[in-house]
């Protein structure tokens, strides 16, 4: 079965960004069917993680205790779908703390490779952004990208042989029907 893991960008992927950050559980907003789109994945046996970056806990915009609260609302949502999260990473750095694990670096994705037991080729990252491509293609790991969020602007410079889909469902349909294929 192919894949093993599917990791997800959080902000833009899984619900709707805003260039203020997400700074609140009541600022968190799943996008139309994203939710589903996970549990679907989870309840197909895939492991489905979180990589994000969360530069507003490095600029001071944002304490760790309401990600955890944002992140548990995530992962309630999810459960309530009927799937589960296999894990959240998130790298709370600046940009300009220079970290190996917010993206583009590949840290986030290479610790939940590692978590998992899953190699690279064994799993696939969905991003909205050159940060998520270039993070996953650093280590081997092919990368879908969507359009919501930040990804009709990174299309523009992808490519043309770059996987592309609308949302989070409809890369997941693309996922699952790949999966029951490679049974």
């Amino acid at each position: 079965m192919w894949p093993l893991l599917v990791l997800l960008d959080r902000d833009g992927v899984i619900n709707a960004d805003s260039p203020d950050y997400i700074l609140s559980v009541d600022q968190w907003q799943p996008l139309p069917g994203s939710i589903e789109a996970i549990a679907c994945l989870s309840r197909a046996g895939i492991a489905v993680a979180v990589c994000t970056n969360q530069s507003a806990i490095g600029r001071g915009l944002l304490s760790e205790a309401t990600l955890e609260a944002i992140h548990a609302q995530l992962k309630e949502q999810v459960i309530a779908a009927g799937g589960e999260l296999a894990a959240i990473y998130a790298c709370p750095h600046s940009p300009e703390a220079q970290c190996g694990c917010r993206k583009p670096a590949p840290g986030l994705c290479q610790q939940a490779l590692l978590d998992r037991h899953v190699l690279a080729s064994d799993a696939l990252l969905i991003g909205d952004s050159e940060r998520d491509l270039a993070a996953a293609h650093a280590i081997g790991m092919p990368a879908w990208l969507v359009r919501t969020g930040n990804g009709r602007q990174t299309e523009a410079g992808q490519a043309p042989n770059q996987p592309v889909y609308d949302d989070l469902a409809d890369a997941v349909k693309a996922v699952l029907a790949l999966s029951q294929r490679d049974t």
